[in-house]
């Protein structure tokens, strides 16, 4: 992967997380309308938290060393990561179920929904550990050369 390319995944994470950000925005000012607001605050949260990891991480991208096919791997990854969180939340503030996330409130719905909620969050937990590790790998041999 070229450093045009890399800078050009670079930049669409920046866009990406500023367009999550809004989403998280939006979530907060409709998260007490929802079935379950306390939910919908933690969507707000997912949003804001998630949209603001996908912008530094925008910033750092080209000075990750990893190899191209890596970072292609990585970029969708957090990608499906971060949306993927805020779409599961979101369900459960909307619907009121969640039983994955007793804390906020989730009560068990439909085993459709629930069944959804949890796949989601499930490869959530997996996707972003896996792009956590690959970005620690890539700015680790980023200072080992320096």
């Amino acid at each position: 992967m070229t450093v045009t390319s890399q800078a050009h995944q670079g930049n669409k994470l920046i866009f990406l997380g500023l367009v999550l950000f809004l989403l998280g925005l939006l979530a907060g000012v409709f998260g007490p309308f929802m079935v379950n607001p306390r939910m919908g605050l933690s969507a707000h949260l997912e949003g804001v938290m998630n949209g603001t990891f996908l912008i530094v991480l925008g910033l750092i991208w080209e000075k990750m060393m990893i190899s191209p096919t890596w970072l292609k791997i990585t970029y969708w990854l957090v990608v499906y990561g971060t949306f993927a969180n805020l779409i599961a939340v979101l369900i459960a503030a909307i619907t009121g179920a969640g039983k994955m996330m007793p804390i906020a409130g989730g009560q068990a719905g439909t085993p459709l929904v629930d069944g959804i909620i949890s796949f989601l969050l499930i490869l959530v937990a997996l996707t972003m550990l896996a792009t956590c590790v690959i970005i620690l790998i890539g700015m680790y041999r980023r200072l080992r050369i320096q």
